[in-house]
Protein backbone atom coordinates (compact mmCIF):
# COMPACT_ATOMS: atom_id res chain seq x y z
CA UNK A 1 0.00 0.00 0.00
CA UNK A 2 1.37 3.61 -1.06
CA UNK A 3 1.73 6.15 1.54
CA UNK A 4 1.89 9.47 0.82
CA UNK A 5 4.25 12.29 -0.68
CA UNK A 6 7.46 13.12 1.39
CA UNK A 7 7.63 16.87 2.13
CA UNK A 8 10.39 18.84 1.83
CA UNK A 9 12.10 18.86 5.02
CA UNK A 10 15.34 21.20 4.98
CA UNK A 11 18.94 20.44 6.21
CA UNK A 12 19.24 21.96 9.99
CA UNK A 13 22.38 23.59 11.19
CA UNK A 14 24.08 23.70 14.38
CA UNK A 15 25.61 20.77 16.11
CA UNK A 16 23.78 17.42 16.52
CA UNK A 17 22.42 16.92 20.01
CA UNK A 18 21.69 13.25 21.30
CA UNK A 19 18.06 12.55 21.10
CA UNK A 20 16.65 11.29 24.66
CA UNK A 21 12.84 10.08 25.50
CA UNK A 22 10.71 8.54 27.56
CA UNK A 23 11.12 4.48 27.72
CA UNK A 24 7.77 3.02 28.94
CA UNK A 25 9.00 0.10 30.14
CA UNK A 26 11.88 1.20 31.84
CA UNK A 27 9.84 4.78 32.75
CA UNK A 28 12.86 6.90 32.37
CA UNK A 29 14.23 9.32 29.56
CA UNK A 30 17.11 7.99 28.30
CA UNK A 31 18.83 8.37 24.88
CA UNK A 32 17.88 6.27 21.87
CA UNK A 33 20.28 3.48 20.87
CA UNK A 34 20.80 4.71 16.96
CA UNK A 35 22.73 1.53 16.69
CA UNK A 36 22.21 0.86 12.99
CA UNK A 37 21.13 -2.21 11.09
CA UNK A 38 22.51 -4.08 8.64
CA UNK A 39 21.22 -1.65 6.51
CA UNK A 40 22.94 1.51 8.06
CA UNK A 41 19.58 2.75 9.50
CA UNK A 42 17.43 3.49 12.71
CA UNK A 43 14.32 1.47 12.87
CA UNK A 44 10.75 2.55 14.33
CA UNK A 45 7.44 1.60 13.89
CA UNK A 46 4.52 3.26 14.84
CA UNK A 47 1.34 1.95 14.72
CA UNK A 48 -1.06 3.11 12.67
CA UNK A 49 -5.18 3.38 12.38
CA UNK A 50 -8.13 1.18 12.09
CA UNK A 51 -9.81 3.10 9.37
CA UNK A 52 -13.48 2.78 10.45
CA UNK A 53 -13.58 6.89 10.93
CA UNK A 54 -11.90 10.55 9.67
CA UNK A 55 -8.58 11.61 11.33
CA UNK A 56 -9.55 13.81 14.65
CA UNK A 57 -6.85 15.54 16.60
CA UNK A 58 -6.22 13.08 18.62
CA UNK A 59 -4.78 10.89 16.23
CA UNK A 60 -2.87 13.85 14.68
CA UNK A 61 -1.30 14.67 18.02
CA UNK A 62 0.03 10.81 18.56
CA UNK A 63 1.62 10.57 14.64
CA UNK A 64 2.96 14.74 14.83
CA UNK A 65 5.13 13.28 17.77
CA UNK A 66 6.66 10.65 16.05
CA UNK A 67 7.08 12.75 12.80
CA UNK A 68 9.11 15.08 15.79
CA UNK A 69 11.32 12.12 16.99
CA UNK A 70 12.29 10.99 12.79
CA UNK A 71 12.76 14.74 12.25
CA UNK A 72 14.99 14.85 15.10
CA UNK A 73 16.55 11.61 13.78
CA UNK A 74 16.90 12.91 10.59
CA UNK A 75 19.10 16.46 11.66
CA UNK A 76 21.54 13.94 13.27
CA UNK A 77 22.35 12.22 10.03
CA UNK A 78 20.47 9.10 10.47
CA UNK A 79 18.80 7.08 8.19
CA UNK A 80 15.81 6.02 9.28
CA UNK A 81 13.32 3.36 8.75
CA UNK A 82 9.67 3.82 9.32
CA UNK A 83 7.26 1.33 9.05
CA UNK A 84 3.47 2.14 9.59
CA UNK A 85 0.43 -0.26 9.61
CA UNK A 86 -2.79 -0.06 8.23
CA UNK A 87 -5.47 -2.65 10.78
CA UNK A 88 -7.94 -2.83 7.57
CA UNK A 89 -9.69 -6.28 8.73
CA UNK A 90 -10.94 -5.60 11.99
CA UNK A 91 -14.44 -5.50 14.00
CA UNK A 92 -14.64 -2.02 14.36
CA UNK A 93 -14.23 -1.81 10.62
CA UNK A 94 -16.83 -4.15 9.66
CA UNK A 95 -19.51 -2.51 12.43
CA UNK A 96 -19.13 0.97 11.04
CA UNK A 97 -19.90 -0.42 7.83
CA UNK A 98 -23.12 -2.42 8.94
CA UNK A 99 -23.91 0.63 10.81
CA UNK A 100 -23.86 2.69 7.95
CA UNK A 101 -25.08 0.11 5.09
CA UNK A 102 -21.63 0.23 3.12
CA UNK A 103 -19.04 -2.18 2.09
CA UNK A 104 -16.30 -2.53 4.72
CA UNK A 105 -13.95 -2.48 2.17
CA UNK A 106 -14.91 0.26 0.54
CA UNK A 107 -15.35 2.34 4.40
CA UNK A 108 -11.61 1.37 5.06
CA UNK A 109 -10.27 2.79 1.02
CA UNK A 110 -11.98 5.81 1.91
CA UNK A 111 -11.16 7.00 5.38
CA UNK A 112 -6.53 5.70 4.43
CA UNK A 113 -7.54 8.01 1.54
CA UNK A 114 -8.65 10.95 3.77
CA UNK A 115 -6.04 9.77 6.02
CA UNK A 116 -3.47 10.33 3.93
CA UNK A 117 -4.41 13.42 2.65
CA UNK A 118 -4.44 14.45 6.02
CA UNK A 119 -0.91 13.35 6.78
CA UNK A 120 -0.10 15.29 3.92
CA UNK A 121 -1.61 18.77 4.83
CA UNK A 122 0.42 18.28 8.64
CA UNK A 123 3.78 17.87 6.23
CA UNK A 124 4.25 14.17 8.13
CA UNK A 125 6.92 12.60 6.86
CA UNK A 126 5.40 9.60 5.36
CA UNK A 127 6.96 5.62 6.58
CA UNK A 128 9.04 4.14 4.38
CA UNK A 129 6.41 1.08 4.81
CA UNK A 130 2.92 1.90 4.85
CA UNK A 131 1.23 -1.87 5.08
CA UNK A 132 -2.30 -3.08 5.52
CA UNK A 133 -3.21 -6.08 7.62
CA UNK A 134 -4.67 -7.83 4.34
CA UNK A 135 -1.06 -7.39 2.69
CA UNK A 136 0.41 -9.05 5.87
CA UNK A 137 -1.77 -12.40 6.17
CA UNK A 138 1.03 -15.01 5.12
CA UNK A 139 3.71 -12.98 7.47
CA UNK A 140 1.05 -13.51 10.70
CA UNK A 141 0.74 -17.19 9.57
CA UNK A 142 4.29 -17.60 10.02
CA UNK A 143 4.67 -15.91 13.01
CA UNK A 144 1.65 -17.95 14.58
CA UNK A 145 3.25 -20.96 13.32
CA UNK A 146 6.22 -20.18 15.55
CA UNK A 147 4.53 -19.64 18.24
CA UNK A 148 3.22 -22.77 18.14
CA UNK A 149 6.14 -24.48 17.32
CA UNK A 150 7.70 -22.56 20.03
CA UNK A 151 5.01 -23.97 22.82
CA UNK A 152 4.12 -20.38 22.88
CA UNK A 153 0.47 -20.27 21.61
CA UNK A 154 -1.90 -23.15 21.37
CA UNK A 155 -5.28 -24.01 19.13
CA UNK A 156 -9.54 -23.99 20.61
CA UNK A 157 -12.24 -24.73 19.05
CA UNK A 158 -13.77 -22.76 16.33
CA UNK A 159 -10.24 -22.25 14.61
CA UNK A 160 -8.90 -19.78 17.17
CA UNK A 161 -5.22 -19.67 18.46
CA UNK A 162 -4.32 -17.94 21.47
CA UNK A 163 -0.93 -16.84 22.37
CA UNK A 164 0.04 -17.55 26.63
CA UNK A 165 1.04 -15.00 28.72
CA UNK A 166 3.18 -17.68 30.10
CA UNK A 167 5.33 -17.62 27.12
CA UNK A 168 8.45 -14.93 27.97
CA UNK A 169 9.70 -14.68 31.58
CA UNK A 170 9.36 -10.69 31.46
CA UNK A 171 5.51 -10.27 30.07
CA UNK A 172 4.51 -7.01 31.81
CA UNK A 173 7.90 -5.49 31.36
CA UNK A 174 6.58 -3.02 28.73
CA UNK A 175 3.62 -1.67 30.48
CA UNK A 176 4.65 -1.93 34.03
CA UNK A 177 0.99 -2.83 35.03
CA UNK A 178 0.14 -5.23 37.63
CA UNK A 179 -2.64 -7.93 37.00
CA UNK A 180 -5.56 -5.93 37.90
CA UNK A 181 -4.56 -2.93 35.59
CA UNK A 182 -3.83 -5.42 33.23
CA UNK A 183 -7.17 -7.32 33.65
CA UNK A 184 -8.97 -4.20 33.27
CA UNK A 185 -7.54 -2.85 30.28
CA UNK A 186 -7.30 -6.04 28.50
CA UNK A 187 -11.36 -6.11 29.03
CA UNK A 188 -11.96 -2.84 28.14
CA UNK A 189 -9.72 -2.40 24.85
CA UNK A 190 -10.57 -5.57 22.66
CA UNK A 191 -9.75 -8.76 24.72
CA UNK A 192 -12.06 -11.73 25.59
CA UNK A 193 -11.11 -12.51 29.16
CA UNK A 194 -14.33 -14.49 29.63
CA UNK A 195 -13.53 -17.00 26.13
CA UNK A 196 -14.11 -20.42 27.29
CA UNK A 197 -11.11 -22.91 27.23
CA UNK A 198 -8.28 -20.66 27.94
CA UNK A 199 -5.43 -21.18 29.75
CA UNK A 200 -5.68 -17.65 31.50
CA UNK A 201 -8.05 -14.99 30.44
CA UNK A 202 -5.35 -12.65 29.35
CA UNK A 203 -3.71 -14.35 27.01
CA UNK A 204 -4.01 -12.84 23.32
CA UNK A 205 -6.02 -14.04 20.19
CA UNK A 206 -3.70 -14.59 17.55
CA UNK A 207 -5.40 -16.03 14.76
CA UNK A 208 -9.65 -15.95 14.81
CA UNK A 209 -11.06 -18.65 12.84
CA UNK A 210 -13.64 -18.17 10.54
CA UNK A 211 -17.32 -16.62 11.56
CA UNK A 212 -19.80 -16.12 9.05
CA UNK A 213 -19.82 -12.84 7.31
CA UNK A 214 -16.80 -12.54 8.02
CA UNK A 215 -13.25 -12.62 5.68
CA UNK A 216 -11.13 -15.34 6.16
CA UNK A 217 -7.88 -16.86 4.19
CA UNK A 218 -6.49 -19.93 4.32
CA UNK A 219 -4.09 -21.20 7.09
CA UNK A 220 -2.24 -24.45 8.41
CA UNK A 221 -4.94 -23.56 11.04
CA UNK A 222 -8.01 -23.56 9.54
CA UNK A 223 -9.89 -20.57 7.35
CA UNK A 224 -9.62 -17.15 9.39
CA UNK A 225 -8.12 -13.80 9.87
CA UNK A 226 -5.33 -12.26 12.01
CA UNK A 227 -5.65 -10.95 15.37
CA UNK A 228 -4.61 -7.54 16.58
CA UNK A 229 -1.24 -7.30 18.07
CA UNK A 230 0.18 -10.43 16.37
CA UNK A 231 -0.36 -8.26 12.82
CA UNK A 232 1.59 -5.41 13.87
CA UNK A 233 4.45 -7.85 15.55
CA UNK A 234 4.96 -9.17 12.37
CA UNK A 235 5.20 -6.34 10.13
CA UNK A 236 7.45 -4.78 12.21
CA UNK A 237 10.11 -7.84 12.88
CA UNK A 238 9.91 -8.65 9.03
CA UNK A 239 11.19 -5.13 7.57
CA UNK A 240 12.81 -3.94 10.80
CA UNK A 241 14.60 -7.12 12.34
CA UNK A 242 14.09 -8.95 15.60
CA UNK A 243 15.09 -6.17 17.42
CA UNK A 244 14.89 -2.12 16.26
CA UNK A 245 14.95 1.03 17.94
CA UNK A 246 11.38 2.43 18.47
CA UNK A 247 7.94 1.00 19.44
CA UNK A 248 5.68 3.70 19.44
CA UNK A 249 2.00 5.12 19.62
CA UNK A 250 -0.87 6.31 21.91
CA UNK A 251 -0.95 5.78 25.59
CA UNK A 252 -3.77 3.65 24.94
CA UNK A 253 -1.72 0.71 23.52
CA UNK A 254 0.87 0.33 25.94
CA UNK A 255 -1.49 -2.57 27.23
CA UNK A 256 -2.48 -4.87 26.11
CA UNK A 257 -1.28 -3.86 21.93
CA UNK A 258 2.53 -3.17 23.00
CA UNK A 259 2.98 -5.42 25.65
CA UNK A 260 1.33 -8.25 23.23
CA UNK A 261 3.24 -7.01 20.60
CA UNK A 262 6.20 -7.04 21.88
CA UNK A 263 5.72 -10.88 23.56
CA UNK A 264 4.77 -12.28 20.25
CA UNK A 265 7.90 -11.33 18.71
CA UNK A 266 10.07 -12.22 21.88
CA UNK A 267 7.91 -15.71 22.23
CA UNK A 268 8.54 -16.21 18.31
CA UNK A 269 11.73 -15.29 17.84
CA UNK A 270 14.34 -15.60 21.06
CA UNK A 271 14.36 -12.31 21.61
CA UNK A 272 15.04 -10.59 25.25
CA UNK A 273 13.25 -7.54 23.61
CA UNK A 274 11.81 -6.39 20.57
CA UNK A 275 12.79 -2.82 20.63
CA UNK A 276 15.04 -0.36 22.86
CA UNK A 277 12.70 2.08 23.11
CA UNK A 278 8.73 2.01 23.87
CA UNK A 279 6.93 5.55 23.78
CA UNK A 280 3.20 6.95 24.14
CA UNK A 281 1.96 10.24 23.50
CA UNK A 282 -0.93 11.40 25.64
CA UNK A 283 -4.40 11.62 24.86
CA UNK A 284 -5.99 15.08 23.30
CA UNK A 285 -9.48 16.19 25.12
CA UNK A 286 -11.95 19.23 24.01
CA UNK A 287 -12.69 21.88 25.92
CA UNK A 288 -11.83 19.65 29.11
CA UNK A 289 -13.94 16.23 27.73
CA UNK A 290 -11.67 13.49 26.64
CA UNK A 291 -12.28 13.13 22.79
CA UNK A 292 -14.53 10.04 21.97
CA UNK A 293 -17.16 9.23 19.33
CA UNK A 294 -19.93 8.37 21.15
CA UNK A 295 -19.89 11.95 22.78
CA UNK A 296 -19.52 13.32 19.24
CA UNK A 297 -16.84 15.91 20.18
CA UNK A 298 -14.31 15.10 17.67
CA UNK A 299 -12.30 17.40 15.92
CA UNK A 300 -11.38 16.32 11.97
CA UNK A 301 -7.96 17.35 10.96
CA UNK A 302 -9.73 17.85 7.63
CA UNK A 303 -12.33 20.12 8.70
CA UNK A 304 -9.91 22.05 10.56
CA UNK A 305 -8.63 23.29 7.25
CA UNK A 306 -11.44 23.37 5.06
CA UNK A 307 -12.40 26.38 8.05
CA UNK A 308 -8.83 27.77 6.82
CA UNK A 309 -6.44 27.08 9.74
CA UNK A 310 -3.06 26.47 8.69
CA UNK A 311 -1.32 22.81 9.48
CA UNK A 312 1.59 25.11 10.47
CA UNK A 313 -0.61 26.10 13.38
CA UNK A 314 -2.80 23.07 13.96
CA UNK A 315 0.90 21.50 14.85
CA UNK A 316 1.91 24.64 17.51
CA UNK A 317 -1.44 24.22 18.75
CA UNK A 318 -0.49 20.60 19.39
CA UNK A 319 3.13 21.25 20.21
CA UNK A 320 2.14 23.74 23.09
CA UNK A 321 1.68 20.86 25.32
CA UNK A 322 3.90 18.43 25.73
CA UNK A 323 3.52 14.72 23.88
CA UNK A 324 3.45 12.45 26.75
CA UNK A 325 0.85 14.99 28.68
CA UNK A 326 -2.92 14.21 28.26
CA UNK A 327 -3.65 17.69 27.06
CA UNK A 328 -7.05 19.84 26.09
CA UNK A 329 -7.66 21.26 22.86
CA UNK A 330 -9.60 24.31 22.37
CA UNK A 331 -10.20 26.94 19.09
CA UNK A 332 -8.45 29.06 21.70
CA UNK A 333 -5.45 27.11 21.81
CA UNK A 334 -5.67 26.79 17.84
CA UNK A 335 -5.87 30.24 17.31
CA UNK A 336 -3.35 31.30 19.69
CA UNK A 337 -1.16 29.16 17.63
CA UNK A 338 -2.01 31.31 14.68
CA UNK A 339 -0.94 33.86 16.00
CA UNK A 340 2.60 33.16 17.65
CA UNK A 341 2.89 31.82 13.92
CA UNK A 342 2.15 35.27 12.66
CA UNK A 343 4.93 36.50 14.99
CA UNK A 344 7.40 34.17 14.24
CA UNK A 345 7.20 35.04 10.76
CA UNK A 346 7.25 39.04 11.39
CA UNK A 347 10.31 38.25 13.66
CA UNK A 348 11.85 35.73 10.43
CA UNK A 349 12.21 39.52 8.53
CA UNK A 350 14.78 41.27 11.11
CA UNK A 351 18.29 40.24 10.55
CA UNK A 352 20.18 39.71 13.62
CA UNK A 353 23.72 38.09 13.62
CA UNK A 354 24.53 34.55 12.34
CA UNK A 355 25.69 33.95 16.00
CA UNK A 356 22.34 35.25 17.35
CA UNK A 357 20.75 33.33 15.13
CA UNK A 358 22.56 29.79 15.74
CA UNK A 359 21.98 30.61 19.49
CA UNK A 360 18.59 30.09 18.42
CA UNK A 361 19.10 27.33 16.71
CA UNK A 362 21.11 25.32 19.49
CA UNK A 363 18.14 26.08 21.95
CA UNK A 364 16.19 24.39 19.57
CA UNK A 365 17.56 21.36 18.83
CA UNK A 366 18.31 21.07 22.98
CA UNK A 367 14.90 21.50 23.82
CA UNK A 368 13.69 19.09 21.28
CA UNK A 369 16.46 16.62 22.09
CA UNK A 370 15.34 16.73 25.68
CA UNK A 371 12.31 14.17 25.32
CA UNK A 372 10.68 16.38 22.62
CA UNK A 373 10.51 19.29 24.99
CA UNK A 374 7.95 21.76 22.66
CA UNK A 375 6.47 24.23 25.14
CA UNK A 376 10.13 25.21 25.93
CA UNK A 377 11.26 25.02 21.71
CA UNK A 378 8.41 26.92 21.64
CA UNK A 379 9.81 29.63 24.25
CA UNK A 380 12.90 29.86 22.67
CA UNK A 381 11.64 30.78 19.28
CA UNK A 382 8.82 33.09 20.88
CA UNK A 383 11.92 35.06 22.26
CA UNK A 384 14.29 34.98 19.06
CA UNK A 385 14.75 39.02 17.50
CA UNK A 386 15.36 37.88 14.12
CA UNK A 387 17.01 35.62 11.54
CA UNK A 388 20.18 35.41 9.96
CA UNK A 389 19.96 34.37 6.06
CA UNK A 390 16.98 31.95 6.73
CA UNK A 391 19.18 29.59 9.35
CA UNK A 392 16.17 29.79 12.01
CA UNK A 393 13.83 29.14 9.11
CA UNK A 394 15.30 26.14 7.89
CA UNK A 395 15.81 24.68 11.60
CA UNK A 396 11.60 25.89 12.35
CA UNK A 397 11.04 23.77 9.31
CA UNK A 398 13.35 20.86 9.35
CA UNK A 399 12.65 19.86 12.90
CA UNK A 400 9.37 21.12 13.46
CA UNK A 401 7.77 20.89 10.46
CA UNK A 402 6.64 24.68 10.45
CA UNK A 403 7.31 26.84 7.61
CA UNK A 404 7.80 30.65 8.64
CA UNK A 405 7.25 31.46 5.06
CA UNK A 406 3.92 30.36 3.61
CA UNK A 407 3.72 27.16 0.60
CA UNK A 408 1.42 25.60 -0.92
CA UNK A 409 1.16 23.15 2.03
CA UNK A 410 1.35 26.26 4.86
CA UNK A 411 -2.18 27.34 3.26
CA UNK A 412 -5.40 25.98 2.80
CA UNK A 413 -5.49 23.65 0.44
Amino acid sequence: MHSWPTPSVPPVPGEAVVLRLYDTADQAVKAVDVTPDANGEVGMYVCGITPYDSTHLGHAATYLAFDLIHRQLAANGHRVHYVQNITDVDDPLFERAARDGVDWRELGISQIDLFRSDMEQLGVIPPRDYIGAMESIDEVIEMVSALLGAGAAYRLDGGDVYASIEATEQFGYESNLGRAEMEHFFAERGGDPERPGKRDSLDALVWRGHRGGEPAWDSPFGPGRPGWHVECSAIATNRLGHRFSIQGGGSDLAFPHHEFSAAHAEAAYGVPRMAGHYVHAGMIALDGTKMSKSLGNLVFVHKLTEEGYEPGAIRLALFAGHYRQDRDFSYSLLDAATSRLTRWREAAGREVSEAEALAVVAGLRAALADDLDTPRALAILDAAEGDHDGLVAAAVDGLLGVQLQPTSRTMNA
